[in-house]
């Protein structure tokens, strides 16, 4: 079956020229001169340059982007970024369907020749278009997500880049869930009926945002009888209602922390110093980086705020004695539009870590904005608090960004933040943040305990910020902690060329976070101070020659060792095979089990991978890996994961874990090893997975495997 959708770009077919449909600026969209005379030459845009030049590559490199031949590629836009950077992002149509998770940007200098990819999808698709299930039933069992719906959109049938590929409709209810408001994004797999994934559009700060502050006397420069903004389009406040205030002159508000108006006073100014804020440092154009920003509202009857993809709405605190219109609320409110606004949206990623992260997008705005403001002492010093001053909830601050864990968020990133709710799992990269622009230990600022007890030195909040907008122009649907490792190295060494610092610095910091290394990311330039070369590295998201069973020695029945995209199972609570430690792709022990714990946990005996011939250069090169291996009480000292590093005269032991009558959870882990005794060999890396006692549950895994020689 085929079905044709509308999009509103051109779609690239491979081999043909693609026309661009990029809005005229500047000198090109004035009035054509009276002669040839008179037209001075004029720059082309850079924006055209770039689309170009990367419609030129996709079309050229099909294979490079998991392009099936049932797809056509449809750009979606270009963001111009700072220091003349520009983004191009796509979608893609598998016969004639959008795709969800199929997205991808190309970066290009200000002359159009690329810089990287930024691609989140991992294998070509190959998935039948044919339904199942109606239109309506997938309607009705997403309506039933929300407990008090009120509007049901037009199920829409589309891929989901999962995999091959899963057929679902999109289906988004509004309405109220729990007493909040929500904005449902409901997908239903089009074969089975069942919910495979949701995400709310409204973002909230329930226990997540910030302060209600005062600036004093300031100058709107409003409309003269509308408090809507006439420089920064879109920009205007109003009550619950959605009509903006209007009064007799543009003189607003009292200086109450209860009067409605006033609480428009402070939105628009903190909205306004953020937007300059976006393109003074960060080279931003508005809150939604083509020149525009939304409309907020006040008078919220809740200790909340929220945006709900089209609006920012403000509540009060919970002793209704000021409005939640602080400079980092209205920045952190306003911070979710950038990010549901960059490539990728605000939907997708692994369970809640891309919501997290999201929710930390709006923290890390609302310190930039705080930052550049700079204002004294007596009314909001630029710090890393959330909500210290607002008090929203009576508890003082919310969330803490130099120690997330002072508030009972993690610090660091982990195989449970998918499973942790959005506003803690904000923390991981919150931390990073504060790491990058401040450092570990800042002569001006709070200490800041690293998860490896590394030290870290900071950049400073202008370079960090630059950083983390340029790492969110290349955010996709299925963004993460690892991929935005990779992303944010790409940013630093593109908009720092030549220098080694920044990018150092950006390692450093997801590192000391527990974010480590991942397989195909930049080395730093320069030498010297820079990383170390890399030798081998394998982060199993495609095959790079492992080999199972290799001498055909192995007594497993089940549970062998198996490259993909390990699903997560669990025992009574126990954590048994997790997903992966970066990116999608691990080496697991029956990673294609599916949800049922005892569908693919090794059985029988012992179960044997390994790696490539890899030859290894003189000096002192190092072996670095992450790990996990679990079981339940019924196992023994006779199961085991073992890992050997096995040269042409012998071996070493690199890890040798044996189980235990104890229930065992899985949490990755990181072992290094010196390979020094085997310079200038050829070495295999051998793993060892066994249940060799009495039948238990037993898991293993390995990712992110990694040589590197100075």
């Amino acid at each position: 079956m085929r079905h044709q959708t509308a999009f509103g770009a051109a779609a690239l077919s491979v081999g043909l020229a693609v026309a661009l449909s990029v809005p005229a600026t500047g000198a090109a969209a004035r009035t054509a001169p009276a002669s040839p005379a008179d037209a001075a030459p004029t720059a082309p845009d850079p924006r055209t340059v770039a689309a170009a030049s990367a419609d030129r590559l996709v079309a050229a490199k099909p294979a490079e982007f998991k392009k099936a031949p049932e797809e056509k590629i449809v750009r979606r836009g270009v963001t111009s970024g700072l220091r003349g950077l520009q983004h191009v992002s796509y979608d893609r149509l598998y016969d004639g369907l959008p795709v969800y998770g199929g997205d991808f940007v190309v970066t290009t200098d200000a002359n159009g020749a690329v810089l990287s990819t930024s691609l989140g999808q991992t294998r070509e698709l190959d998935v039948s278009t044919d339904a199942d299930i109606t239109a309506a039933q997938a309607a009705k069992t997403s309506r039933a997500q929300v407990s008090d719906a009120e509007s049901t959109s037009t199920p829409k049938l589309m891929v989901m880049a999962e995999g091959k590929g899963r057929l679902v409709y999109e289906t988004v209810v509004s309405g109220l869930h729990e007493n909040a408001p929500t904005k449902l994004h409901v997908y239903v797999d089009a074969k089975t009926g069942k919910v495979v994934q949701t995400w709310d559009e409204v973002r909230d700060a329930a226990a997540a945002d910030d302060q209600s502050h005062y600036h004093g006397t300031v100058d709107l420069s409003t409309e003269a009888t509308s408090m809507s903004d006439p420089q920064r389009p879109g920009v205007r406040c109003g009550g619950q209602n959605g009509s903006t205030y209007t009064g007799p002159d543009s003189a607003w508000g009292n200086g109450s922390g209860t009067d409605l108006e006033t609480a428009c006073v402070d939105a628009m100014y903190a909205v306004q110093k953020q937007w300059d804020m976006l393109g003074e440092w960060l080279g931003r154009n508005g809150i939604n980086g083509n020149g525009g920003g939304f409309p907020m509202r006040v008078g919220l009857s809740q200790a909340n705020a929220y945006w709900n993809g089209s609006y920012t709405n403000y509540g009060r605190n919970s002793s209704r004695t000021k409005q939640a219109t602080s400079t980092d609320v209205v920045a952190h409110e306003n911070g979710h539009a950038v990010f549901s606004t960059t490539p990728g949206g605000a939907g997708g990623g692994n369970g809640n870590e891309k919501g997290g992260m999201n929710e930390s997008a709006g923290d890390i705005f609302g310190a930039l904005t705080e930052h550049y403001l700079n204002e004294p002492s007596d009314l909001d010093p630029p710090d890393y608090l959330v909500g210290e001053e607002i008090d929203l909830v009576g508890s003082g601050p919310i969330r803490n960004m130099y120690d997330p864990s002072a508030l009972g968020d993690p610090n660091c990133y982990s195989s449970s933040i998918p499973r942790t709710e959005v506003h803690a799992a904000a923390g991981p990269q919150n931390h990073w943040f504060y790491l990058l622009a401040e450092g570990s230990n800042p002569s001006d600022g709070p200490a800041s305990p690293t998860c490896d007890g590394s030290t870290v030195t900071g950049i400073g909040v202008q370079k960090a910020g630059q950083i983390f907008m340029g790492g969110l122009n290349r955010k996709v649907t299925n963004w993460s902690h690892a991929r935005a490792r990779v992303e944010t190295i790409n940013a630093a060494i593109e908009l720092f060329p030549g220098s080694a610092a920044e990018c150092e610095a950006v390692k450093a910091a997801w590192s000391a976070i527990n974010v480590p290394q991942q397989s195909g990311e930049q080395n730093c330039p320069g030498g010297g101070g820079g990383d170390p070369a890399t030798v081998f590295s394998d982060g199993f998201e495609s095959g790079q020659g492992w080999t199972t069973d290799p001498d055909g020695t192995d007594t497993a029945t089940s549970g062998a060792w198996e490259r993909g995209t390990p699903q997560p199972t669990s025992w009574s609570g126990t954590a048994l095979q997790l997903a992966a430690a970066g990116g999608s792709g691990a080496l697991v022990t029956g990673a294609a089990a599916g949800s049922d714990a005892g569908a693919g946990d090794v059985d029988g005996g012992v179960t044997t991978a390994r790696s490539p011939a890899i030859p290894l250069p003189d000096g002192a090169p190092s072996l670095r890996f992450s790990w996990f291996f679990a079981h339940l009480s019924n196992s023994s000292t006779a199961d085991y994961l073992r890992v050997r590093v096995v040269g042409p005269d012998g071996s070493s032991t690199v890890l040798n874990e044996s189980g235990a009558a104890f229930d065992r959870a899985g949490t990755w882990r990181t072992a290094t090893h010196d390979l020094s005794a085997y310079a200038g060999q050829t070495v295999h890396i051998v793993v060892e997975a066994a249940d060799a006692g009495t039948a238990s549950l037993v898991e293993a895994g390995i990712d992110d495997v990694l040589i590197t020689a100075p």
